[in-house]
């Protein structure tokens, strides 16, 4: 009897799931007429949404293996194991890998600057997936996931914070759980553009704490720590060092975007 009714309610409810995908579809094809489907970058008409033209896509500098396994940075070439960069020996950062899309350059950083600072979010869903592509092995190994927070005056300013709705992105396609407050900022620190690494090291020094009341959220767990772009690294580093002071068992950092020119912000 029971095997009956289940055949038959499978049976009663295949015209309304053909109904639903039926105007789906409609629905669909109709949103494409009034919003056709265009590159996010040069507006070039495409068959699909979220996505970039081949022209679009050939001018965004991916950072790919062979690399530094402490920092990201592009390696000349592949030994076989991992490799450390000179940069990583000399500075050793306290989060254990860094791991970013591509270069922070072309079309990736029109469409960061876009999302960041016009508000422009059409991008977001490409650049989730590029995110989850580039950071594979790091979400493989953590546990949580945490955004690199902004200063409530920042944060009220810009309305938004463009690393917690990534680092959300994440959290939803790899279904690790996502602490948006298991990190602060204690104070508001100036504009990083513009200072030399050394300078950036002191601004954002002991400006990040994890919250008596999330110290459990955070303690033993392996966190995986989203920023948009890396530049020298100082302020994931900082981050970092609050986290681990916080009881994380250890922190990554995944990126939209890397700065490899370090002369322009070189000490």
């Amino acid at each position: 009897m029971g095997e009956e009714f289940e055949i038959e309610a499978n049976i009663a409810g295949e015209p309304l799931l053909h109904r639903r995908l039926t105007w789906r579809c409609r629905l669909t094809r109709v949103s494409d007429i009034v919003f056709p489907p265009v590159c996010l970058s040069c507006r070039r008409g495409l068959d699909r949404h979220d996505a970039i033209c081949p022209v679009c896509w050939a001018r965004i500098d991916f950072i790919r293996p062979p690399l530094c396994d402490r920092l990201g940075l592009p390696m000349p070439y592949d030994t076989g194991g991992k490799m450390i960069s000179a940069l990583a020996v000399a500075e050793p950062p306290s989060y254990g890998r860094a791991r970013a899309v591509g270069h922070y350059t072309g079309v990736l950083r029109e469409l960061i600057h876009d999302f960041k600072f016009s508000d422009a979010h059409a991008a977001r869903k490409l650049l989730s997936r590029l995110m989850a592509e580039a950071g594979r092995e790091l979400l493989a190994d953590a546990d949580i996931i945490v955004p690199v927070p902004l200063s409530r005056q920042r944060l009220i300013s810009r309305r938004f914070n463009q690393s917690a709705l990534l680092a959300q992105d994440l959290s939803r396609s790899s279904a690790l759980t996502y602490e948006p407050l298991a990190l602060v900022r204690t104070r508001a620190t100036p504009r990083q553009v513009g200072l030399t690494r050394r300078e950036r090291k002191l601004n954002v020094r002991g400006a990040f704490a994890v919250p008596q009341a999330q110290a459990t959220r955070v303690a033993g767990r392996r966190v995986l720590m989203v920023d948009d772009v890396i530049t020298t690294g100082a302020t994931c580093d900082a981050a970092a060092r609050a986290l681990l002071r916080g009881g994380a068992a250890s922190v990554d950092v995944l990126a939209l975007a890397l700065v490899t020119d370090y002369a322009a912000v070189a000490a």
